[in-house]
């Protein structure tokens, strides 16, 4: 499963892969979540970029799942246990 951060704007997310299904975490500068996502393979950029301007942070964290199954189980873990401000009623 690979990883990637890089700052959360407009310039920096082209640089995320786009080849596999991703779990993405919008993250304040001292890495606290701020939303927890998913995004399908080919949409991650699109995806991503829908929030700016309207979810604050600093930073996104992507990492790959092999398939789209496995990417909601995971962001449903996340949620779950950290709680982000902007995820609501569970998404």
């Amino acid at each position: 499963m690979a990883k990637k951060t890089t700052n959360y704007n407009k310039a920096n997310i082209p640089s995320l892969p786009n080849d596999k299904p991703v779990v993405y975490r919008i993250q304040t500068e001292n890495g606290k979540d701020n939303y927890i996502g998913i995004a399908q393979r080919g949409r991650v950029n699109d995806r991503i970029a829908e929030h700016l301007g309207e979810i604050p942070g600093s930073k996104v964290k992507i990492e790959q799942h092999s398939s789209i199954q496995d990417a909601r189980a995971s962001e449903a873990r996340l949620i779950e246990n950290q709680q982000p401000k902007y995820n609501k009623d569970g998404k």
